[in-house]
């Protein structure tokens, strides 16, 4: 699948077929690496991959995904770079472009990701801001996929924090003709112009309610209360106990609804032990797909 788009920073640069071809090249290479490995299609190609946040999945992902196809990773902590010492993102950008052919940057303010594809030349890809995680929904669309088969007819139920991912999954909500329910407390919806640009893609509904949400879900989705610095217990104590995920919100969704999470979760917070081990849970299956789903996403930026 070759796109358009030069970068990829909230999944509203994608068509609905691009998407859903993202999707399925996702699955295909995830098949092609279990019947014995990769085609190097990314072979004497370089991604930087910049961190001003602590990672797990994105950095293991991305680097190993790179690998498998043949390409090449540098990693750079936010110490590593000139930026710590005042020089503009601008300058990075273009100096990174002259090196390497494909940027990735995991940081707390979107607007840093907005100036790197301004004045990059190369792709820019949005591994997490604090407005969206569009690789990590990729992922967890093929997750989908792969235990639903078809998207069509399909509710996903999410439950907590409007955060960053709840933005880019209702993106792939609406790319994917999904309808989604959301339930947060007051002051914790999600981004306002991103429900309303997908709403006219899909039914989104929001509400405060987490059972109404669940009823009748194939999916059900929730992410941790407190993002990375920023623990304040008067923050949980607005989430818990009502919009925490266990048995009794899973016994209201469909017989065969699975739970998602993106990862790291805090267990008896947003979600219960009993849950997030237990039969319906996906999660790990979910954490192995950002490897096949960001090796799509590079292959299709980088037109190989």
């Amino acid at each position: 699948m070759k796109i358009k788009t030069k970068n990829l920073l909230t999944l509203a640069e994608l068509t609905q077929k691009e998407f859903l071809g993202l999707i399925d090249d996702s699955i295909k290479l995830k098949k092609e690496l279990k019947k014995g490995g990769n085609k190097p299609v990314l072979k004497n190609k370089t991604l930087t991959m910049i961190f001003q946040k602590p990672s797990t999945r994105t950095r293991v992902s991305f680097e190993t995904g790179m690998y498998q196809l043949g390409g090449h990773t540098i990693n750079l902590s936010s110490n590593d770079t000139q930026l710590s010492r005042g020089e503009s993102v601008e300058d990075t950008a273009k100096t990174l472009s002259r090196y390497t052919d494909c940027i990735m940057a995991r940081v707390y303010d979107h607007s840093l990701l907005d100036k790197l594809s301004e004045y990059a030349s190369v792709p820019v890809i949005n591994g997490l801001s604090d407005s969206f995680h569009p690789c990590q929904i990729l992922a967890d669309f093929m997750t989908i996929k792969e235990k639903k088969k078809s998207f069509k007819g399909l509710k996903i139920a999410w439950i907590g924090d409007g955060n960053n991912v709840c933005n880019s999954m209702i993106y792939g909500a609406a790319l994917s003709g999904v309808k989604m329910s959301i339930a947060t407390p007051k002051g914790f919806q999600p981004n306002k112009s991103t429900v309303q640009v997908s709403q006219n893609l899909t039914d989104i509904e929001l509400t405060t309610d987490p059972k109404k949400a669940a009823e009748n879900a194939d999916v059900v989705v929730t992410d941790t209360y407190s993002s990375i610095h920023n623990d304040d217990p008067k923050r949980i104590k607005k989430f818990l106990p009502k919009y925490q995920i266990n048995d009794k919100i899973m016994d209201l969704t469909k017989k065969n609804a699975i739970f998602l999470h993106c990862l790291p979760a805090k267990r008896e917070q947003e979600v219960t032990t009993s849950v997030i081990d237990g039969p319906q849970s996906v999660v790990w299956d979910e954490a192995e797909n950002r490897l096949h789903s960001q090796k799509a996403l590079l292959s299709a930026l980088l037109h190989a």
